[in-house]
């Protein structure tokens, strides 16, 4: 890539918009998001009953409230919304009210009438707000490293050819030099400190205001070196969070943490279940993992979902054989349970996914995961 006229591109997250959710955009088609990949929702309606077990056990943490909120962000075509309904308790399901939080399609015709459709989160519900695979589809743009190892805002085309643009300041500099440094020395030793001279981390004054973060001034990087700058993800998650009044907000999603990022960014894109070269002509889905630590707002915990799901009862364990003897019905039944629950928690695959937990007025220990499932470290 080179520093050449770009009056044709723009930065990654103005294209991810127009290709994703514009008029002609990827999400627009008709086949839905189904179509092209194989999400948890997809993969098994396990996914969905351990979810509805996770929304009773919010229920009874917010001591049964007279209405119970479930807001599916990002809903798709409402499969998972309609699963988790589907799945209540006769008792809990009579209080329970569903959202859909879509932009993309319209209401799909059918869908119970207890789901209201809509373009954004109900503002002041009580219960709980669940986001799957919702961040990784937030636009964010792209830096990347120049020759002189200065990041750079990575400009794209329509036919997916990029370009360095200028280097990186303000806000973006300054998320950057905190959650993803592209330097090899991860700092200068100013981080966190406010008395750095009022500049951020590589050149860009600070707007942030006395007594506030100040990015570090990184040592030299390597040419070459990519990191997708996630404030318009942790704004996107703390906005959802804020529409709550009581309960717990999840987001689960492809995931990486500040000790183990990788060096050279995720974005991709995927077309009918396969991975492809990410071109934003609304041709194919644009996508890149989610800094979850850097969404995640003071309570909060980071989980894997293999853990989360274990701790709602998805082990993946096969049945008995005897039980093959005394009901085979049953036993084929609960072979086929099991497949479909080693794939929800399979290590290296949708088992890796991480749990974003945000209490809201509730204790945070919900899921009842061991301290040792909770992650600090890199994924």
């Amino acid at each position: 890539m080179t520093d050449e006229r770009n009056e044709d591109a723009c930065g990654w997250r103005e294209a991810t918009v127009e290709a994703l959710y514009g008029p002609a955009g990827f999400y627009r088609g008709p086949e839905g998001p189904a179509g092209h990949f194989r999400t948890s929702v997809h993969a098994s309606p396990l996914f969905a009953a351990a979810v509805a077990r996770l929304l009773c056990r919010v229920d009874e943490a917010l001591g049964h409230p007279a209405e119970l909120a479930f807001v599916d962000m990002g809903a798709g075509r409402g499969e998972l919304v309609s699963g988790v309904l589907a799945a209540l308790p006769a008792g809990v399901a009579a209080r329970a009210r569903g959202y859909a939080v879509e932009l993309a399609v319209p209401r799909p015709a059918g869908l119970d009438h207890r789901i209201e459709w809509l373009a954004e989160p109900p503002q002041d519900v009580t219960g709980l707000l669940f986001a799957n695979e919702w961040l990784d589809n937030v636009p964010l743009d792209v830096a990347e490293t120049d020759a002189a190892g200065v990041p750079r805002l990575v400009l794209v085309r329509a036919d997916g050819t990029e370009t360095l643009g200028a280097p990186v300041d303000g806000r973006d500099a300054e998320w950057l030099a905190r959650w993803w440094p592209l330097a090899a020395g991860r700092g200068s030793g100013t981080e966190g400190r406010s008395d750095a001279g009022g500049q951020s981390g590589l050149g860009g004054p600070s707007d942030a205001g006395p007594g506030a973060y100040t990015a570090p001034v990184p040592p030299h990087a390597e040419p070459g070196l990519r990191a997708e700058i996630g404030h318009p993800r942790d704004d996107a998650w703390a906005a959802a969070v804020a529409t709550l009044a009581r309960g717990l907000a999840v987001a689960v999603d492809y995931a990486h943490l500040k000790d183990a990022r990788p060096p050279f960014g995720t974005l991709t894109g995927f077309r009918q279940g396969r991975e492809t070269t990410p071109v934003p002509d609304g041709s194919c889905d644009i996508t890149a993992h989610v800094a979850l630590d850097a969404c995640a707002l003071p309570g909060a915990r980071i989980v894997t979902q293999r853990a989360a799901l274990r701790a709602l009862g998805v082990t993946g364990a096969r049945p008995p054989l005897s039980l093959a003897s005394s009901d085979p019905a049953a036993y084929v039944r609960a072979l086929a349970d099991a497949g479909a629950a080693a794939e929800l928690t399979a290590p290296g695959g949708l088992g890796d996914f991480g749990w974003l937990l945000q209490p809201v007025g509730v204790a945070a220990d919900l899921l009842y995961v061991p301290a040792g499932d909770v992650r600090t470290d890199g994924w």
